[in-house]
C-alpha cells in the first residue's frame, strides 16, 4: 500500500491543507449501509477518527459529498456488487481520484463480496451497470471515466474480504488508518522536523502489533527531543491502549515530593482508584492492580533507579499488549532495570536542522540566497542538537547580515567548547539583572508560578516584568499556561554557570547554593563568604540540621533565603541584614536573632513557625510590605510597626494563641490587608481603627472577640469585612465610615442582637451573610444588598 508522503521538510499540496474530516466512505447504500458499512463507520468513531459518511437526506446534494471529499484526508472506497449501478458513486469516485492526484489524498479500497480482477475490467455485475450506463447516457466520454476510475482504484492496494471476517478486516482499516493519521499529522508541524522518522524508528522497537510486555528506554543527552518525540508516539498509539498515562519531569516531581505522588499520579490516570498511603502500599498496587489492564505509560526524565523500581511494575504484573516508554539521560539505568530494548535520540540531520533553522531564523521554509551559506555555518556549529538550533535561530531573527557575521565570529572563538557553551550564547548577551533573573530561575524557580516568581524577583530589585520578557524573547525560558519553566538542557546550562564559580569542592564561593550536602556543609563548617546571594532547601521530609549558631554571619550579601523542613538543633544567633526576601517554613526558635537589622527586608514569611514574638520594641524596616506568619501556634502578640512604614499584608492566621495586637497597627497607613483568621486567643483589639489604605479585614474564627473597633472617616477603601464565628453582640455605628463596603459576612456570630439604624444606607453593601446569627432581631431590609440566611435558625 504506497501512502508515502512528502519529506517532513519539503513542502507539498497535501501537506499545507486544512483538513476537516480524517476519512471520506465511499459505498452502495443498497449493498453494505446497514451491514458492513455501519460497521466500519461506528469502528473509526470509537477510535476518534473523524468520518464523512452520506445518508439518506443527502442523496440530492451532490455538492456536499463532492465538497465533503475535497475536505478529507483519506478516501475508504467500499467496492461492492453494485457499487458501479450507482452514478453518485461513479462520481465520488472520480473526484476521489482527481483529488488523488492533484492534493494528494490517500485512497484505500476494500473489495467486499467482489473480485479486484472484476473491478478493475469491469465484468460481472460490473459489465451489466456499464451496459446499461451506455444506453442511457449520450455522454459517452464520461462514462469512459468512469471505466479508468474503476480501474485505477481496483490497481491500488487495500483490502479483499476474501475468506477473512468483516472484523477482523475492519480492525486491520483501523489501524492503518491511525497509523496514516499519526504521520500526516506531524508532518504539518514545523516544530517537529525530522520527527516522522524517529516516531517509525520508536514504533519499531515498540512492536505494537505484539500482544507481550514491552519495556523501551529513549536515551540520550538533555536537549536532543527525547521528551517530544515520546509525545509524539505517546499520542499515536494512546488510543489503542484501556488506560494510559504520561508522567513529565520525574527527577523533578521525585526531588521536590519524592516517590509517592509520583505514584498516586500514575494510578490516578490509570483509574486506579485508592489513595497511596506509603511506598510500599504504592508498590503493591502497581504490581497487582494492572495485571490485567493494557496500559500504555510513559516515564519521562528518570534519573534514579528506585524511580523505576518503585514505579514500574514486572513484565509479568503488567496486562497483555502493555507498554512502558522511559526517557532518560542515562543509558546505564536503562540496562539496570533490564529494557527490552533501548532507542537512542539521534540529532538532527543537516537537512533537518537547515530547515528547523530557517523556521526559527525566518520563519519561513527557505533562507534568502544571500543567507545560504551563514545559515549552514550556524547549523556546522549547533552540530544536530535540537535546541541549539532552536536557540541560534531565534537569536538571529530580524537581524541584519552584519550582526549574523559578527555574531559567527564570536562563536568561532571557542570551536571546541561543549554544548553547554552553545546554549550559553544566549545568557552572554543579557544585561546583568537579566542574568541574576535565569540563574535564580535555574537554580531555584523552575516550574512555578508565574506570580510568584515576579514577587520574588520584585524583592531582589531584579525588574522581572521586563527581564522575563527578554528572557521568553531569547527562549531562554518558556510559558505552559501560567507555569514559567526552563527546558532541561538551559537549566543546566545556567547550574553549570554557578558551578563553575569555583572549585567542585568549594560550594562556599558561589552565589547561589541549592543542594541539600554543599548547603548543609557550609552551614554546619561555618564556611560561608561574602560571594553567597542565595539559598533555597525545602525538603520533602522534616530533617536535623546542626547548623552553626553563627553561619550567616560570614554571608552580608545573602539576599535570598528560603528553607523549609529543617529542625534546627541550635538557636541562630544571625541573620544578614541584607536579606530582601525570608520564607523559613517551619522555623524552629522562639524569635529571631536579636541582632538582625530587617532594613532592607521586602518580604517575611514564618509559617508554621515555633515563633513567639518577632522582635521588642521598634524595629526600622523601611522596605518590608509583606508578613506572613500562618500556623505559628506559640505566636503570642504582634511587634509595634511604627517603623514598617509601607506594610501591606499582614496575616496571622490561625496563630491560635495570639493575644495581643499592638495599637500601632490600627493606625497604619499602607496596610491593605489585615488576617487574623482563627485567632482564638485574641480578645481584644485597638479602640479605633484608622487604617486609610485598608481593603480586607478578617477576623473569621476568633471566637472570644466580643467588640470590633471602631472605624475612622479615613476608611473608605475597605471592600471586605470578615466577622464570621466571633462572640460580638453589636456592631458599632462608625460602620457607616466604611463607604466603600462590599461584602460582610457575619455567619455564626450568635451574640449579634442588632444592627445599627443606619446599615442599610450603605449603597456599596452588595453581600451580606448572616446565617447562624440566632438572637438577631429588628433586621430591616432593603433591594440593594443580597441577604444571606437572615431567618432565625
Amino acid at each position: 500500500m504506497s501512502t508515502q508522503g512528502a519529506s517532513p521538510w519539503t513542502s507539498s499540496s497535501s501537506s499545507s491543507r486544512q483538513w476537516i474530516y480524517d476519512v471520506f466512505l465511499s459505498f452502495n447504500g443498497m449493498d453494505t449501509r446497514n451491514n458492513f458499512t455501519d460497521h466500519l463507520y461506528a469502528a473509526l468513531q470509537r477510535s476518534g477518527i473523524f468520518t464523512f459518511r452520506d445518508n439518506e437526506r443527502l442523496e440530492r446534494e451532490k455538492s456536499i459529498l463532492l465538497k465533503a471529499i475535497e475536505e478529507s484526508r483519506i478516501s475508504i472506497i467500499i467496492l461492492s456488487e453494485n457499487y458501479a449501478s450507482s452514478t453518485w458513486c461513479l462520481d465520488e469516485l472520480a473526484k476521489i481520484i482527481q483529488c488523488m492526484k492533484v492534493t494528494g489524498m490517500i485512497v484505500l479500497p476494500i473489495f467486499y463480496k467482489v473480485d479486484p480482477f472484476d473491478v478493475r475490467k469491469q465484468n460481472r455485475t460490473f459489465a451489466q451497470a456499464f451496459a446499461k450506463h451506455e444506453e442511457c447516457f449520450k455522454d459517452l466520454e464520461k462514462v469512459q471515466t468512469w471505466r479508468a476510475t474503476l480501474s485505477e482504484v481496483a490497481n491500488l492496494s487495500g483490502w479483499h474480504l476474501q475468506d477473512r471476517s468483516e472484523a477482523e478486516v475492519i480492525e486491520d482499516v483501523v489501524k492503518v488508518i491511525l497509523n496514516t493519521l499519526s504521520k500526516t499529522h506531524f508532518r504539518d508541524d514545523k516544530e517537529l522536523i525530522g520527527i516522522s522518522s524517529r516516531a517509525e524508528k520508536l514504533m519499531s522497537h515498540l512492536a505494537i502489533e505484539s500482544n507481550d510486555v514491552r519495556l523501551i528506554g529513549i536515551w540520550g543527552m538533555g536537549g536532543m527531543g527525547k521528551t517530544t518525540l515520546a509525545k509524539v508516539v505517546y499520542n499515536m498509539i494512546s488510543n489503542q491502549f484501556e488506560a494510559c498515562s504520561f508522567i513529565s519531569n520525574v527527577k523533578e516531581v521525585y526531588e521536590k515530593h519524592g516517590i509517592l505522588q509520583l505514584q498516586q499520579t500514575l494510578l490516578n490516570d490509570l483509574l486506579i482508584l485508592g489513595e497511596v498511603r506509603n511506598v510500599d502500599g504504592g508498590v503493591f498496587m502497581i504490581k497487582n492492580r494492572l495485571r490485567n489492564k493494557k496500559i500504555l505509560l510513559v516515564l519521562d526524565d528518570v534519573n534514579e533507579l528506585d524511580q523505576l523500581n518503585k514505579l514500574v511494575a514486572e513484565h509479568g504484573c503488567l496486562g497483555a499488549g502493555s507498554r512502558v516508554i522511559i526517557t532518560t539521560r542515562d543509558v546505564h539505568l536503562l540496562m539496570s532495570h533490564e529494557v527490552d530494548d533501548i532507542y537512542e535520540a539521534e540529532g538532527l540531520s543537516n537537512e533537518e536542522a537547515l530547515c528547523l533553522f530557517n523556521w526559527k531564523a525566518f520563519h519561513e521554509e527557505h533562507p534568502p540566497e544571500d543567507y545560504l551559506e551563514l545559515c549552514q555555518a550556524f547549523v556546522d556549529y549547533a552540530n544536530g542538537l535540537p535546541l541549539a538550533i532552536e536557540v541560534l535561530g531565534s537569536i538571529l531573527y530580524k537581524k541584519s547580515m552584519y550582526e549574523w557575521k559578527s555574531e559567527l565570529d564570536s562563536l568561532k572563538e571557542f570551536p571546541e567548547r561543549k554544548i553547554m557553551d552553545i546554549l550559553k550564547i544566549s545568557y552572554d548577551g543579557l544585561r546583568q539583572t537579566e542574568k541574576e533573573i535565569f540563574l535564580h530561575i535555574a537554580c531555584f524557580l523552575n516550574y512555578i508560578n508565574q506570580e510568584t516568581i515576579i514577587a520574588i524577583l520584585d524583592c531582589l530589585e531584579l525588574y522581572p516584568k521586563i527581564g522575563l520578557r527578554v528572557l521568553n524573547d531569547k527562549s531562554l525560558i518558556k510559558y505552559q499556561d501560567n507555569q514559567l519553566w526552563i527546558p532541561n538542557l538551559l537549566q543546566e546550562m545556567g547550574r553549570d554557570i554557578v558551578r563553575n564559580e569555583c572549585r567542585k569542592d568549594q560550594p562556599k564561593e558561589r552565589s547561589r547554593l541549592w543542594l541539600y550536602e554543599d548547603i548543609d556543609s557550609v552551614l554546619t563548617k561555618n564556611t560561608g563568604t561574602e560571594a553567597i546571594q542565595g539559598i533555597v532547601l525545602t525538603l520533602p521530609e522534616l530533617k536535623q540540621a546542626h547548623w552553626d549558631p553563627s553561619s550567616f554571619s560570614k554571608m552580608p550579601y545573602l539576599k535570598f533565603l528560603i528553607i523549609e523542613n529543617i529542625h534546627l538543633m541550635y538557636d541562630l544567633k544571625h541573620l544578614p541584614n541584607d536579606l530582601r526576601f525570608l520564607d523559613w517554613g517551619g522555623y524552629t526558635s522562639k524569635s529571631l536573632p536579636t541582632s538582625f537589622q530587617p532594613n532592607k527586608l521586602i518580604e517575611l514569611h514564618m509559617c508554621y513557625s515555633n515563633i513567639e514574638r518577632l522582635w521588642n520594641g521598634i524595629k526600622s524596616c523601611e522596605m518590608l510590605k509583606f508578613i506572613e506568619l500562618k500556623g505559628s501556634l506559640n505566636f503570642l502578640e504582634t511587634p509595634d510597626v511604627t517603623g514598617i512604614r509601607i506594610l501591606e499584608k499582614l496575616v496571622l492566621e490561625d496563630c491560635i494563641n495570639l493575644r495581643k495586637i499592638h495599637p500601632s497597627i490600627g493606625f497604619h497607613k499602607k496596610l491593605t490587608l489585615l488576617n487574623l483568621k482563627g485567632c482564638k486567643s485574641l480578645i481584644s483589639l485597638p479602640k479605633k481603627f484608622e487604617m486609610e489604605s485598608l481593603e480586607i479585614l478578617i477576623l473569621s474564627e476568633c471566637s472570644k472577640l466580643e467588640r470590633i473597633p471602631k472605624f475612622g472617616e479615613n476608611m473608605k477603601l475597605v471592600t471586605e469585612l470578615y466577622l464570621d464565628g466571633t462572640a460580638i453582640a453589636k456592631l458599632p455605628t462608625s460602620i457607616e465610615n466604611l463607604t466603600g463596603l462590599v461584602s460582610l459576612n457575619a455567619r455564626d456570630c450568635k451574640n449579634l442582637m442588632s444592627l445599627p439604624s443606619i446599615f442599610f444606607n450603605m449603597k456599596s453593601l452588595k453581600d451580606l451573610n448572616l446565617s447562624g446569627c440566632s438572637k438577631l432581631e429588628n433586621l430591616g431590609s432593603d433591594e440593594s444588598v443580597d441577604m444571606i440566611g437572615t431567618s432565625k435558625k
